[in-house]
């Protein structure tokens, strides 16, 4: 019986494309407008690829009703599209990534923590929707990231085991939900540090770093799935 294939499961914002930068800056207008002095940057270093009305959650000192949180949320999503909109490119050399991976067998999923309209503003706009077999987004799960909800779902959609899954991923929070998913990490460096990752395979700053050939060499070095770290979540203000 042939080997069942490999899996590569892609986050969205950090990881297709660049634009936390947009992100923080559409996070810290909106924390004008509500007199909040919270540091929008270091807020989405901890808690980035979480949905983000639950990031909003975490910045008021007093209960805030979810439909508010919503229609915060929904705010800041349009100052994002507005800041965003002329400046949607592809991290560098995804597309030729993903015609590789694909060729060498490779089933390829997204799982991301943006609604279907913010993930059609994106990868229908760069016209990647067709090298994904299965898109997951924060309406397919019950739980968002840091759970193991998103990666886990994008996996079973894709008949493909957990061990035999890699997730592209730039924040913690979404590393750490990789690895209570069962799965491994390579980390992308457009948010981070490399050596603020827990344990990736490796870290690349862009797709022109990586081939599917070395995907696979790292899959046969690390066999091991590394156990999501309490003390990393619980610094970055989440409980496991």
């Amino acid at each position: 019986m042939p080997d069942q294939p490999y899996a590569l499961l892609f986050d969205m914002d950090g990881v297709l494309i660049d634009n936390t930068p947009y992100q923080a800056r559409a996070f810290q207008l909106l924390f004008r407008d509500l007199g909040l002095t919270t540091n929008a940057r270091r807020l989405l270093e901890r808690l980035n690829g979480m949905p983000a009305s639950t990031i909003l959650r975490t910045v008021f000192t007093s209960p805030v009703p979810k439909k508010k949180l919503e229609e915060y949320a929904a705010q800041r999503e349009l100052l994002y599209r507005v800041l965003y909109w002329d400046k949607r490119r592809e991290l560098a050399g995804l597309t030729p990534f993903l015609q590789a991976a694909r060729a060498a067998g490779f089933r390829i999923g997204l799982g991301t923590g943006s609604a279907a309209d913010t993930i059609g503003y994106i990868i229908d706009h760069l016209d990647l929707r067709r090298y994904f077999d299965v898109v997951v987004g924060k309406d397919d799960v019950p739980k968002g990231k840091p759970h193991k909800d998103t990666f886990a779902e994008t996996a079973r959609q894709l008949g493909v085991p957990p061990e035999r899954c890699v997730v592209f991923e730039d924040a913690i929070l979404g590393e750490q939900s990789a690895y209570r998913a069962g799965m491994r990490v390579i980390g992308v460096s457009t948010s981070l540090r490399p050596e603020q990752f827990q344990a990736p395979l490796t870290v690349i700053k862009d797709f022109r770093g990586i081939t599917p050939e070395q995907v696979h060499e790292l899959l046969a070095r690390h066999p091991a799935t590394p156990k999501p770290s309490r003390e990393l979540a619980r610094r970055h203000y989440m409980k496991l």
